[in-house]
């Protein structure tokens, strides 16, 4: 099927349309991030002196992305409270999980009255990126073709996926169409946490516990899932040790 796919347009960088809304996940439990996150969710620890919800956020506004969303579950009102304590944009709303966590499909789902637009971005807190020549938000948005896509996912070659020790998510073609890995194998490209994606992939579900996979499936299944390879550094800080090889890094970049 993928053979016969009219070519992917490029649309130019500077053209590029930006969603209205971008939905920063910071729900999370964090337990892999314990004892960190004994008084604290994992979105307010600090990396490098900046928290990871405002490392998101801030690139949110740097790309000129006016709106944002943030769920909010374990240690709601501290995210609440930081929330509130940013001075600078975008304008955030916050989609109060307390009652049950609901992950990251699901979260989406009980979000959707909030969100803006056809399409918008989701963001994983604990997830950072530097921008490679482009603004990285821009940069996906620039590649975006709400005609043939419902997902567009922001990838990162596996050998550059810093803090990772996964076996990778997903093989690409050369215009972009994603296959997730399969069964015990290796897939060259790591999900970085960053994507576009299609509302209408989330109109009509329940509000319940359900991953991102529910909505990948119906994408992939119509031929509408793709990607792109980032080409700057990214860095999953998942780990109590990976903040101090982080910031490492980051002196050195």
């Amino acid at each position: 099927m993928n053979s016969i796919r009219p070519p992917l347009t490029l649309k130019p960088h500077i053209d590029c349309v930006l969603p209205h809304t971008a939905m920063v996940m910071a729900a999370g439990l964090g337990k892999r991030m314990r004892p960190l996150t004994a008084t604290r969710p994992k979105p307010l620890i600090d990396v490098g002196g900046r928290s990871l919800l405002d490392r998101a956020l801030d690139g949110v506004a740097a790309a000129g992305v006016k709106h944002a969303v943030v769920n909010a579950h374990y240690f709601a009102d501290q995210i609440e409270a930081a929330v509130k304590g940013r001075a600078t944009p975008p304008h955030i709303d916050v989609s109060d999980e307390r009652g049950v966590l609901l992950e990251t499909g699901g979260g989406i789902a009980k979000a959707l009255p909030l969100i803006k637009g056809d399409a918008f971005y989701t963001i994983n807190a604990d997830n950072m990126w530097i921008d490679g020549a482009q603004d990285t938000l821009r940069l996906i948005a620039s590649r975006w073709d709400a005609a043939q896509m419902d997902a567009l996912l922001l990838l990162v070659p596996l050998a550059r996926a810093h803090g990772y020790d996964g076996r990778g998510d997903f093989h690409m073609d050369g215009i972009g169409c994603l296959t997730p890995r399969g069964g015990l194998k290796v897939a060259p490209f790591v999900y970085s946490g960053i994507q576009i994606i299609a509302r209408r992939l989330f109109e009509g579900e329940p509000i319940e516990p359900f991953t991102m996979w529910r909505a990948w499936n119906k994408a992939q299944a119509q031929g509408r899932m793709f990607g792109l390879s980032h080409p700057g550094l990214w860095f999953h800080v998942g780990t109590p040790a990976s903040i101090g090889e982080t910031e490492a890094r980051l002196s050195e970049s």
